[in-house]
């Protein structure tokens, strides 16, 4: 068996070139493992399923993205772009951290890791900083004084002397991660590594790193504004796609406890602007969908979407104008969520739709309702999951009535008025008969 050093990918044989990635010359033969200490076979039965021990980060937030805090024994990847704010929230959590705590200085210096951590008022006697990029020095401190935390900022800056390739190439990450992983798991230390993001978006390194870790956070948002969002899409010891929500402020990261009061934050309805009740995670948020529509029959038309899956957003696109407005077909669209938050919510899309339509118009929606539902190709609107806590969510943010799909058996809400529509025209086409009459 043959893999490659720069993907890990696997071949029968050896070739000359990697049929993953197109790197010549690097599948290197596996070592046999041969069949020597077999180990049996334990029945399901037999093994302990007890549930494993917590302890919290000092952050309820990251706690609960985490499923309850930190795993002894757990390896965590957290990702995001630079500056967005993964190093300040991690030495904010050694300064809370009760237990010894190593943070390896692999990327910054550890007078530039002291002069943040003043800033941010972090003091702890239990904090100590290793100023190495050698995985294996990082492998033996670990194995000699097991920590209770350790921290890796960043697996991209270590250097594995026995691993050909540049430093935060797929070869280095795997070979330290092959390294560190290990020791982190026998030491039963918390490992937290943390990662870059690549322009696409996605985490620099081979997948094989995402595979080796038991948790994928990843920080999203605007790093000029103040919302920031720690996202889970990956937890063995908890669940996935729960968010955790904080705010960058001069002192660091702060936890947000009612989300929807900052992301409405000096609101200004108008045209082309409407509120949704979304769920992200277990929680639900009051969000504001804006939309702009530019020029008139363009040869080319630009679809841009921020904080809504750009595909999404094409799709809803094409809904509305085939039903509704052709001239959308030649105007640039542009559509973005005001604070910075992404959702990945299909309930969004009855909100997105009426902002478009409403901009196209030049009418505004009515600033008293909140819009529910995922929209089919069709136009016909559909039921979404946890409709009663979008509900309660819209009327704790005072608002009136709220536009539901029919059928979705919602929970009625004191105070708040429930208008069930099937269909995406039963919403939008009242605006435009409106707007026809006058």
């Amino acid at each position: 068996m043959f893999a490659c050093s720069e993907c890990g990918a696997q071949s029968l044989r050896w070739e000359g070139r990697c049929k993953a990635c197109g790197t010549w010359g690097s599948l290197d033969m596996l070592a046999d493992a041969g069949n020597n200490g077999a180990v049996d076979p334990v029945a399901l039965n037999d093994v302990s399923c007890r549930p494993a021990p917590r302890t919290a980060t000092g952050f309820a937030e990251l706690d609960r993205v985490l499923g309850g805090g930190w795993v002894a024994g757990s390896v965590v990847l957290i990702g995001g772009e630079p500056g967005i704010g993964k190093s300040t929230l991690l030495l904010q959590v050694c300064g809370r951290s009760a237990t010894r705590t190593v943070y390896v200085a692999s990327e910054e210096s550890p007078g530039q890791i002291a002069l943040r951590a003043q800033r941010l008022g972090v003091r702890s006697d239990s904090l100590y900083l290793l100023d190495t990029c050698d995985p294996d020095a990082v492998a033996r401190t670990l194995t000699a004084e097991p920590p209770g935390l350790c921290i890796v900022d960043s697996v991209q800056s270590l250097v594995c002397a026995r691993v050909d390739g540049v430093p935060g190439g797929p070869a280095q990450v795997r070979g330290a991660a092959a390294l560190l992983v290990p020791a982190a798991r026998a030491a039963r230390c918390t490992l937290v590594l943390v990662g870059q993001m690549t322009k696409a978006g996605d985490l620099a390194g081979p997948r094989f790193l995402e595979h080796a870790v038991d948790a994928v956070l990843l920080f999203e948002g605007d790093r000029h504004l103040r919302v920031r969002a720690l996202r889970s899409v990956k937890n063995r010891f908890g669940a996935t796609d729960e968010i955790g929500l904080f705010e960058m402020g001069e002192r660091g990261l702060r936890e947000v406890e009612r989300a929807s009061d900052l992301l409405l934050t000096d609101r200004r309805p108008g045209p082309g602007s409407v509120v949704a009740a979304v769920v992200e995670g277990r929680r639900a948020l009051c969000v504001e969908v804006q939309a702009l529509l530019v020029g008139e029959r363009r040869p080319v038309v630009r679809r841009r979407a921020q904080g809504v899956d750009a595909r999404r957003l094409e799709l809803l696109v094409g809904v509305v104008e085939s039903l509704f407005c052709g001239e959308i077909a030649g105007r640039a669209v542009f559509v973005n969520v005001v604070g910075g938050l992404a959702v990945r919510d299909r309930g969004l899309d009855l909100a997105v739709a009426a902002a478009v339509l409403g901009a196209q118009l030049g009418l505004e929606v009515d600033r008293e309702a909140v819009v529910i539902g995922e929209v089919g190709l069709r136009g016909e609107v559909r039921p979404v999951p946890r409709l009663e806590a979008r509900l309660k969510e819209a009327r704790a943010m005072g608002f009136g009535r709220a536009l539901v799909p029919a059928g979705s058996g919602a929970t009625r809400i004191p105070g708040l008025e429930l208008r069930e529509v099937e269909h995406i025209q039963d919403a939008l086409l009242p605006w435009a008969e409106s707007v026809a009459s006058s």
